[in-house]
């Protein structure tokens, strides 16, 4: 009860700011719907492959730089269609759960569209987890056959493929492994698999797709949550199909474009904003590695000719530091996404000037909403493209409320709620949760809350200004972390690369502010600037109760990271941060002192380089 009661407060805390005064009808209100142009298509996966490959066989599909495979929309059709009569001769059935764990590979694109073809729900497991975790996913979602890699990148799975094999009741569910890639004794591979579709005729295959409807579930998508158990987002073949196609046309797409896409398939970006986005459209898509290598990426650019390239902001930095060889070019380079943190302006600078990606376009979205919700447009100016997310995509209806559920003023901040054709069907198993998420209104349109705080200005464009649980509050007083890390990283030394706010106990505020500092990776001699210099320069801009009491450096031994930790999709493990922060002052490596304003405060106690 009193952890509820903390909880609570804290909930209330976090909503006070947000307007309770009632909203003129004649004011403007931060409500927006999606133009209904094109209408949406009523195709499954299964026909949208079918389409493309009747309109382009022998168009390069798919690239995979690391295996060297090369598929045409052709190859991809045939090798899902041998994959999804081998499904139902292993007794594989419309709704049965089809689970994969590996790295970006052609098999998984195959997998995909097979599964889909006889209305089978893939399951995409984080590439990341451990066995306990994969266990937990596949025992929640009840798979039956289990496609895994023994290893890809830095990653493998031989323990949980040692449990699963010494006991079936590790997931009682399972009824076959299917290993890619290579061989584990006990289970069967993806070659020996594909030699079964020769029991299964083609006109079986029709039989099973003609029982698959737009509106089925064909993706189980679990959420990156940062506390208790992820949650599975039940996606239909509607949302996906027309999620993609509207994603691609934000890019501007056509059959002439070749997307790098170092992003994780187990995730909507790799998954629908990257392969789906490309099939929609008849485009080429690149997978430069199993897992990110910002190397395989920058040969791949190059090699491949690419018009496109899709990455979170730690991918981009990590891609711009590298050298370039002479010979290297990306000058068909005109667009891509970047997704799933806020991009520091220099960043975005360096993305323009040496990586041509004058048609880059940012994106707002998540996993319960199939994911994109809005995307700037490749003519948007430059600043709308690096202070918004744009603008609300086809189809689809946003809000911004108080805390009470009325909808705000245009321009006064608040809690974004979504609706529209692509919000999930709800969480697998699980309609506590669902219900908490979505809710009809009066009219019995279904709202889903994304727990984001945002804002829209009078044309439309929607500006995420932070994440309620990532608020920092400081005496009673909200201070927004994004703000904060977009003035560190643009310090003038060039020394920080990136930053993480994240609140720490305080005896007298309740939390006080503190920052993580990610090194540039090439720093060429440049001397790291002095905690006192930090707080001085965030003063400046965003006043003194928001410079940072405790700043903490990646690489220093008392933190015990070197890189800043995220999820296998890009997002920052702020919850671990937390964590560390918490520890560190709780150990004592901090002293009581006298903040900038006089008030009692942690002051930092001088640390060595």
């Amino acid at each position: 009860m009193a952890t509820e009661a903390v909880s609570l407060r804290r909930l209330r805390q976090t909503t006070s700011h947000l307007s309770q005064t009632p909203v003129d009808g004649s004011q403007g209100l931060s409500i927006v719907h999606g133009p209904t142009n094109p209408p949406l298509l009523q195709w499954t996966l299964g026909d949208l492959l079918d389409e493309q490959a009747s309109a382009g066989r022998d168009k390069e599909c798919l690239v995979v730089s690391w295996t060297g495979a090369r598929w045409t929309y052709g190859d991809l059709q045939r090798q899902s269609q041998q994959l999804a009569k081998a499904l139902l001769a292993t007794g594989v059935q419309s709704g049965d759960r089809v689970g994969i764990l590996a790295g970006n590979c052609e098999e998984y694109a195959a997998i995909f569209f097979a599964a889909g073809y006889i209305g089978a729900i893939l399951v995409v497991l984080n590439s990341t987890y451990t066995a306990t975790e994969a266990k937990y996913a596949l025992n929640h979602s009840g798979c039956k056959l289990l496609f895994i890699q023994e290893r890809y990148g830095r990653h493998s799975n031989l323990e949980l493929l040692a449990e699963v094999r010494q006991s079936a009741r590790e997931v009682a569910s399972l009824k076959a492994v299917i290993m890619l890639k290579g061989q584990f004794e006990g289970f069967s591979t993806y070659q020996g698999l594909l030699e079964k579709a020769s029991e299964y005729s083609d006109r079986e295959l029709e039989k099973a797709r003609k029982l698959v409807d737009t509106h089925d579930i064909c993706n189980l998508q679990y959420t990156s949550g940062s506390t208790g158990d992820p949650k599975a987002a039940m996606l239909t073949h509607h949302n996906l199909v027309n999620n993609s196609r509207a994603i691609g046309d934000r890019m501007a797409f056509t059959s002439a474009d070749i997307l790098c896409c170092p992003p994780p398939l187990f995730h909507c970006f790799g998954l629908v904003l990257g392969l789906l986005a490309c099939i929609t459209h008849g485009s080429t898509i690149v997978l430069p590695a199993p897992t990110f290598s910002a190397a395989a990426v920058l040969s791949a650019l190059s090699d491949e000719n690419c018009t496109a390239l899709h990455g979170v902001p730690a991918m981009f930095e990590e891609l711009l530091a590298l050298p370039r060889p002479d010979s290297w070019s990306c000058t068909n380079l005109r667009t891509g996404i970047v997704a799933g943190a806020p991009v520091p302006k220099a960043l975005m600078k360096r993305m323009l000037e040496e990586l041509n990606m004058t048609e880059y376009t940012s994106s707002y979205g998540l996993t319960e909403a199939s994911p994109t919700c809005f995307n700037a447009e490749t003519h948007d100016t430059i600043h709308r493209r690096t202070t918004t997310v744009g603008k609300i995509m086809p189809h689809m209806h946003a809000k911004i409320v108080d805390r009470n559920g009325a909808i705000l003023p245009v321009g006064q901040r608040g809690e974004l709620y979504m609706a529209g054709y692509s919000l999930q069907k709800g969480y697998w198993n699980n309609p506590i949760k669902t219900a908490e998420a979505m809710a009809p209104d009066e009219q019995g349109i279904v709202w889903l809350s994304t727990g984001d705080e945002a804002c829209f200005d009078a044309h439309g464009y929607c500006t995420i200004t932070g994440r309620f649980k990532d608020i920092v509050i400081r005496g009673g007083e909200n201070i927004y972390p994004v703000e904060i890390e977009e003035r560190l990283a643009a310090h003038p030394s060039g020394v920080i690369a990136r930053a993480a706010v994240v609140g720490v106990r305080h005896c007298k505020y309740g939390e006080v502010v503190s920052a993580f500092l990610l090194p540039a990776v090439i720093m060429h001699g440049l001397k790291r600037p002095s905690d006192e210099e930090l707080k001085v320069w965030v003063r400046e801009v965003l006043g003194r109760h928001k410079a940072p009491t405790h700043l903490f450096w990646f690489g220093d031994e008392e933190v015990g990271m070197q890189v800043m930790p995220q999820t296998g999709s890009g997002k920052v493990k702020k919850h671990l941060l937390r964590e560390v922060a918490q520890r560190l002052v709780d150990a004592g490596g901090f002293e009581m002192g006298m903040d900038y304003e006089g008030w009692p405060a942690m002051k930092e106690c001088t640390l060595e380089f």
